[in-house]
Parts: structure tokens; C-alpha cells; sequence
């Protein structure tokens, strides 16, 4: 199969388009012919060896998490899907941007998902929905999503909508338009956080779902007054230093489906940023690492 691959840590760079084996699905695993697969902060800040201690990788490695395909293959005590349906889901911490990809949660594609949306909803979505489950019940309640207008944050901002809550969000700008058409009342982060908030939520703001990682997180909890109506998705050291809920993604099915059957009902669109070619795989990187992204970033396989 043709791959994106990097041979040693290094920048953008280093990936390279070129053969690699073709993997097979274990037990109660699946494999999708990868149609668009997503890039993710985890993806490059691998690629970089920023994590190097903490995950090692064998190498050379495919870079990506998850990814939106066809089945085309099937392991042992695999249940509810067949060879052809369009599925999304998630594989290890790499292997997506490759022609195949071994998935270990899936759901199915809703039809109003193209390939591309299908392939920004699996981490963004088990994140979002993570962070978010962890915080209760959402109807009726005011919502603070920091970073919002980014993969995870965008997911968070439609999914809560959609479950009710009257939902506030970070963001450059720039983004507030695209915060608006989510459903979110947008504001800037940053110095003067709290001020702003009393004027757009004069009852006050109920829960937090960080996904910045700006660190903001202190200024979070004195906003809502306790910290376990704060969950972090991307500052796990501060969250654990605060005692705010510390969410990690996970491959988790049931996420999945919960975030596909809110497709279908045309409550949650994953909203992508860029598309790129595999042959531009480095400047996805590139771009990527540069942030300041609105969605995610695709790469169509």
C-alpha cells in the first residue's frame, strides 16, 4: 500500500510518500481502503519526538489516529458490519494516512457525511463528547467551551447545542462568525475573560470544557468556583494540579455512534478546515503545527 511515512523524528519534512506493508485486522478488529484520514496535534507533535518518552514509536511509523473509509476486511468476533459499508473510527496512535488502516472502534457514516467530514469526526468527536460527559447533564445549562472554534472545540460547540445547552465560546475574532453559525455566543479569550463573561452570561457560567491548552485553566475554575465543573481535554498537567475532571481520548464505539446518529439527524456536521492531497501530507503538518485552525485538517487519501 502507498503511505505517508517518517524514518527518524524530525519536522514536516521527513514524511515521505512511499510503500509500506499491508496490515491485517486482529480480533474484534476491522479494516478500512482509507477514502480521507485527519491530522491531529498528537500526529505531528509524534512525528516531531515531542512525545518520544512518553509514547515510543516504532519506526519508520504512518502518521494518524483516525481515519473514514470502506471495509475491506474483517477480523475474528467482528459483529454489525460488512465487507463495503462506509465506516469512520479510530486505529492506534498511528497508521491513518495510508491507503488501508486497522480500526479498533467504528461507526457507520451517516449519508449526510462526505468521506472528508467522516474522517475529522473520530478523535474530535470521543474527545469531545469525553470531556463533555463528564460535566452531566447539558439542557438548560450554560456552557464555556475554550478554544472553540478548533477540531475538538467546534465538535464540543455543535454536540452541546444539540443537547440543549446555551453554549459560550472562545476564539480569535476571526472565528466568531463561525463560532455564531455553531450556535455559540463567541467572545475573545484571554485577559478580561471573566468581565466579558458577566455581561454574556449575567446568571453566570455553570461548567467549563477546556480544549486549548492556552493556559487559561486556573482563570477557568475561579470563573465557575469549583473545579470539578471544569474538564480539560488538552491540559491534562494543569487539570490534575487544579482537580479538574482530566479527560483522554478514547477508541470507543459508542462515541462514535453517538456522534453519527447526530449527523444523521443534521444536528452535528464535523466542519474541516483544509483538505489536502497525500502528497502534501508536510504542508498539513506544517499548517497544522502553525494552528490557528477552524475545523480540521484532512488529508484525502
Amino acid at each position: 500500500m502507498r503511505a505517508a511515512r517518517f524514518h527518524e523524528y524530525g519536522g514536516a519534512e521527513s514524511l515521505v510518500i512511499e510503500q509500506a506493508p499491508d496490515p491485517h485486522p486482529g480480533r474484534g478488529e476491522i479494516r478500512i481502503r482509507v477514502a480521507a484520514a485527519s491530522v491531529n496535534p498528537i500526529d505531528w507533535k509524534l512525528r516531531a519526538g515531542a512525545l518520544h518518552q512518553l509514547i515510543p514509536l516504532e519506526l519508520p511509523a504512518i502518521p494518524g489516529r483516525d481515519g473514514a473509509g470502506v471495509v475491506d476486511e474483517i477480523g475474528d468476533g467482528v459483529q454489525g458490519v460488512s465487507i463495503g459499508d462506509r465506516v469512520f473510527g479510530l486505529g492506534g496512535v498511528t497508521g491513518a494516512t495510508a491507503e488501508l488502516l486497522i480500526l479498533s472502534a467504528w461507526a457507520h457514516t451517516p449519508a449526510t457525511w462526505s468521506d472528508e467530514q467522516a474522517a475529522g469526526a473520530g478523535l474530535a468527536s470521543v474527545t469531545a463528547m469525553g470531556g463533555l460527559n463528564v460535566l452531566g447533564a447539558l439542557a438548560g445549562r450554560t456552557l464555556l467551551v475554550e478554544g472553540a472554534a478548533g477540531g475538538v472545540g467546534s465538535a464540543a460547540v455543535e454536540i452541546a447545542v444539540a443537547q440543549g445547552a446555551n453554549v459560550i465560546g472562545t476564539a480569535s475574532e476571526r472565528n466568531h462568525e463561525f463560532l455564531t453559525a455553531l450556535g455559540a455566543v463567541p467572545t475573545t479569550y484571554g485577559p478580561g475573560l471573566a468581565q466579558r463573561l458577566t455581561t454574556l452570561a449575567p446568571h453566570g457560567v455553570d461548567i467549563v470544557l477546556d480544549t486549548a491548552a492556552s493556559g487559561s485553566l486556573d482563570d477557568l475554575v475561579a470563573i465557575t468556583g469549583d473545579p470539578k465543573r471544569v474538564a480539560t481535554v488538552a491540559d491534562h498537567a494543569g487539570g490534575q494540579r487544579l482537580g479538574t475532571h482530566v479527560v483522554n481520548a478514547e477508541n470507543d464505539s459508542a462515541l462514535l455512534s453517538a456522534a453519527a446518529d447526530l449527523g444523521g439527524q443534521g444536528r452535528y456536521t464535523p466542519r474541516i478546515d483544509r483538505t489536502y492531497s497525500l502528497e502534501r501530507i508536510a504542508d498539513a503538518h506544517a499548517h497544522a503545527e502553525r494552528g490557528r485552525t477552524r475545523g480540521k485538517i484532512v488529508i484525502s487519501i
